[in-house]
């Protein structure tokens, strides 16, 4: 995907400011990167079909990716997704949607019922190897076009966090290869979503006890990855940033 310079960004805060355009990916986000693997991966072993338990942009990754290899897909939504995305992935995806639980965690719980029932592969949000190096991807392309476009190596990556599977992606991409200097990762998430945040400051997993109340459904997390959070601890140099849904909203403006 692209690798555009923002100039009123790098105007406004004295840095040289790239955008990854990972919003042009087929399903509209980084998440085919590894979870396109992770699907390849299962039907290569065997499988023919899988099961998705994400209303987000997993979830549409994973009907996509079973929908090019010729698989089929369920994902299954707990009752607090929107009509629309349900709509989306049965329209224009052609996935099964099947409605289980109040929460994730029990739509979840309902997708690995069924994946063993089936015989079909699991496809999990953010968690696995597969899905980690192939999120790490994407730290290799913009290593790549920074030195084709004549720019300095990266020394900062700005990213979206929920349960941490691109994080992960980032801090695998950067550690694979030698670099100059050291490399921040500012992880941000918003109020109501904040759970990697919270867990960073108590150095385990924190879960948010009224779940995920930010407006930002699809990014949110109740509980993020202990395996994540433990990689952020060790490297040292993950910065948590939390902001408003207001804030969030008017940046997008």
């Amino acid at each position: 995907t692209p690798l555009v310079r923002s100039a009123p960004l790098s105007a406004k805060l004295g840095a040289e400011v790239f955008l990854k355009m990972d919003c042009f990916q087929p399903s509209g986000s980084f998440k085919l990167r590894g979870i396109g693997a992770a699907v390849k991966e299962l039907v290569d072993a065997g499988a023919d079909g899988v099961v998705s338990s994400s209303g987000g942009n997993a979830g549409l990754a994973t009907a996509h990716a079973a929908r090019a290899l010729g698989v089929a897909c369920t994902v299954v939504l707990p009752t607090t997704t929107p009509a629309s995305v349900k709509a989306k992935l049965e329209s224009e995806y052609g996935a099964e949607v099947r409605v289980e639980g109040g929460v994730w965690d029990e739509a979840n719980a309902a997708a690995e019922a069924l994946a063993e029932e089936t015989g079909r592969g699991l496809v999990h949000p953010f968690e696995g190897e597969t899905t980690w190096a192939g999120h790490a991807s994407l730290v290799e392309e913009v290593d790549a076009q920074l030195a084709e476009q004549g720019a300095p190596p990266v020394d900062a990556f700005v990213t979206c966090v929920g349960g941490g599977g691109l994080l992960m992606g980032i801090l695998q991409g950067i550690e694979r290869v030698e670099r100059p200097g050291p490399v921040r990762v500012v992880a941000a998430e918003t109020k109501g979503a904040d759970s990697f945040a919270r867990s960073m400051r108590r150095g385990r997993p924190h879960t948010l006890e009224d779940g995920v109340t930010s407006i930002a459904k699809s990014l949110g997390a109740a509980t993020p990855s202990a395996t994540v959070l433990e990689a952020a601890l060790r490297y040292g140099r993950v910065q948590p940033h939390v902001v408003s849904d207001a804030d969030a909203v008017r940046a997008c403006l």
